[in-house]
């Protein structure tokens, strides 16, 4: 099953590639990985994994053990998002709501063939810059999509 993979720049610009490898398979957030296991264009980078999530929304956390799914009690934050039936519509003054804890359905922390996106945070810079690498990627893709144009016309 191929992954989507998110890598995130200090300048906050996120590049996308989709790849089918094995090599990210029993890495655990937070491991340092070398960019040749994600792309060979990408020899020389060095990313960290800060995130993942599986087809059906579920992300994967630190704390949790594993690779299946695990009900957690969780505070407002990662994984959790809701807001007290009290507080109704209202702007809240106070962005984390006090007191409230959920049950909720998490993934752990080891990457499965279960796992569809994986979020990258760049550490260390290649030789080449990422939007070169992926201009050339974006390009390739438009002359490919030119070309099916071109056959279907005909």
């Amino acid at each position: 099953m191929p992954f989507k993979i998110n890598i995130g720049t200090k300048e906050g610009k996120t590049y996308k590639i989709e790849i089918e490898s094995e090599e990210l398979v029993g890495k655990s957030l937070g491991d340092k990985i070398n960019g040749k296991e994600v792309s060979p264009s990408l020899e020389g980078y060095e990313f960290e994994i800060r995130g993942t999530s599986d087809k059906s929304g579920f992300t994967s956390m630190k704390e949790v053990e594993g690779i299946g799914l695990k009900k957690v009690l969780l505070r407002y934050g990662k994984g959790m998002h809701k807001r007290p039936k009290r507080e109704g519509k209202k702007k809240r003054s106070n962005p984390t709501p006090g007191g409230l804890r959920l049950r909720k359905t998490v993934r752990g922390k080891i990457i499965s063939p279960a796992i569809t996106q994986i979020n990258l945070k760049l550490i260390k810079e290649g030789p080449k810059k990422l939007s070169e690498i992926f201009a050339e990627k974006t390009e390739a893709g438009e002359k490919k999509a030119e070309e099916k144009v071109e056959t279907k016309k005909v």
